[in-house]
């Protein structure tokens, strides 16, 4: 498959034209299959806890596409303390959480599209609505991934990471 052809969506099943425009992780990088055995672990779409001391929400670092005003997502992890995972997991399917103030967190994914890593860039985690995925943000520094986050890019970047991601 080339960027410039149709592909399938993993989230609808349907075929899209042109390049992917999320990309995603299915845990943290801290997470191993081996802990779905223990009681103090646990992964599921949305959350995960490791060995009952580190905890991760997963959510969307958007990017706007500036030359087509779509919006690019990277489904990503964060680590949040203990207080603020616990407060999160409460409010989780309460419309109040969209009041929330944001929770500071550290990035828990590697994006391999990037030169430096994304490991442990610092971000706020902004809840929405009920059924929507948090909105990461990036602090601002001049990490590419932050760049872009601010910046937007372009429908050529967006098969840049379809070439890269999709043809290795």
């Amino acid at each position: 498959m080339t960027a410039d052809d149709h592909h399938t969506c993993a989230c609808c099943a349907e075929r899209h034209d042109g390049p992917p425009l999320s990309y995603g992780a299915p845990a943290p990088v801290g997470w191993k299959p081996r802990y779905s055995r223990r009681r103090d672990s646990e992964l599921t779409a949305d959350q995960c806890v490791v060995k009952g001391r580190h905890f991760y929400v997963h959510g969307l670092i958007e990017i706007p596409v500036r030359d087509s005003g779509d919006t690019f997502s990277w489904g990503v992890w964060v680590s949040l303390s203990e207080q603020n995972f616990a407060r999160t997991h409460d409010l989780w399917d309460d419309p109040v959480r969209e009041q929330e103030p944001p929770y500071f967190g550290w990035l828990s994914t590697e994006l391999p599209v990037y030169p430096d890593s994304t490991l442990l860039l610092k971000t706020h985690v902004h809840t929405r609505a009920v059924g929507r995925r948090p909105l990461i943000e990036l602090e601002p520094t001049d990490h590419p991934l932050a760049v872009e986050q601010r910046d937007g890019i372009t429908t050529g970047r967006v098969r840049e990471f379809a070439d890269l991601l999709l043809r290795g």
